[in-house]
């Protein structure tokens, strides 16, 4: 089967094992980004639930927004998910992302979520 993953499957497998090992039993903020959104996910993998969501998709974000494939769009995803996990009761999450880069866009969400009191 491993034959068979893209490079990218591989690196996004590599990172989630290694996160779960570090994680110790906290949440995983996983970031998927398309070429025309960008999106967040606070999940507790021992049960297998998403805890919060939050995406550029959203009609609230869509009127904010110009686009959502910007790093402005990824800062109010970072900001709205930050929110909804401080509704949620959660402040400690372990960063996933997704096999991408830590740059632009997920980084911009990133940093947005820490400063809405994430902590990772």
């Amino acid at each position: 089967m491993a034959q068979n993953m893209t490079l990218q499957q591989r690196r996004k497998a590599r990172i989630r094992r290694k996160l779960r090992k570090v994680g110790g039993g906290r949440p995983r903020l996983s970031v998927f980004r398309s070429s025309q959104h960008i999106y967040a996910q606070l999940i507790d993998d021992d049960k297998g639930h998403t805890l919060a969501s939050a995406s550029s998709i959203e009609k609230e974000m869509r009127g904010k927004l110009k686009t959502g494939a910007d790093k402005e769009a990824a800062v109010a995803v970072g900001k709205l998910i930050g929110e909804r996990a401080k509704a949620a009761g959660i402040s400690k999450v372990v960063f996933d992302r997704s096999g991408y880069i830590f740059h632009g866009r997920v980084k911009a969400l990133a940093d947005a979520a820490r400063e809405a009191g994430l902590e990772f």
